[in-house]
């Protein structure tokens, strides 16, 4: 019978289980669909989540471009707690809260409507989404 070195089956266990554990690819996945669906975001950050639909072209401001991953708002104030406001601006968290709450409520445009309509597990999956659109 043939031994199999204890390394080797480690190895091939890992492999394995990085090969069919979800990640950040599935939620991205599903992301997508509630971003081309219910969500309507390419509506205005267009397909490829650059802010270039057609309907982009009449909104002031214009939607944020995606393909950049730069996002400007702190909505939970998780700086270093010292009140001078530097907190960590486009975190997981705070792009969840624009879209369940919308931007106005922090200080944004009226133009990115709240989507308390959406789920909250559709609603991590799309930011997953949003982050895989950066260039």
């Amino acid at each position: 019978m043939r031994k199999i070195h204890p390394i080797a089956c480690s190895l091939s266990l890992a492999g394995l289980l990085i090969s069919v554990a979800p990640g950040v690819h599935a939620d991205a996945a599903a992301g997508k669909a509630v971003y081309d669906g219910k969500g309507a975001c390419a509506s205005c950050h267009g397909v490829t989540g650059k802010g270039d639909s057609p309907a982009a072209a009449a909104l002031n401001p214009k939607p944020r471009s995606f393909s950049e991953g730069v996002f400007k708002y702190d909505t939970d104030g998780d700086g270093d707690g010292d009140g001078d406001g530097d907190g960590k601006a486009g975190t997981d968290t705070d792009l969840f809260n624009i879209i369940k709450d919308g931007s106005a409520k922090y200080g944004g445009a009226a133009t990115m409507p709240c989507r308390a309509d959406i789920p909250d597990a559709e609603i991590q999956a799309l930011v997953a989404y949003i982050r895989a659109l950066k260039n």
